[in-house]
């Protein structure tokens, strides 16, 4: 598996930290599927977050549906809908 540039990686880090906790989960989940095999220790290691948010996002993009649509949890609060 090939690294991304660092000014790549700076980029996937600022706009992972702009997004929703939902919307975090399932963009780590989508780049680590991207790169295959590694994905998701090395997305894991850029964004600086667990493996298990991202084999969790990874399971909600195989649903049919979003189970979470139009909830949104704000940053170090109780879940807001």
């Amino acid at each position: 598996m090939e690294a991304y540039p660092l000014d790549v990686e700076q980029k996937m880090k600022r706009f992972f930290d702009w997004l929703s906790e939902k919307d975090r989960r399932r963009y780590a989940a989508v780049e680590a599927a991207k790169l295959g095999h590694d994905g998701v220790e090395y997305v894991s290691r850029v964004l600086r977050c667990d493996p298990k948010t991202i084999w969790q996002g990874l399971k909600d993009l195989e649903e049919p549906q979003d189970a979470a649509a139009g909830r949104v949890r704000k940053k170090g609060g109780p879940e807001a809908s």
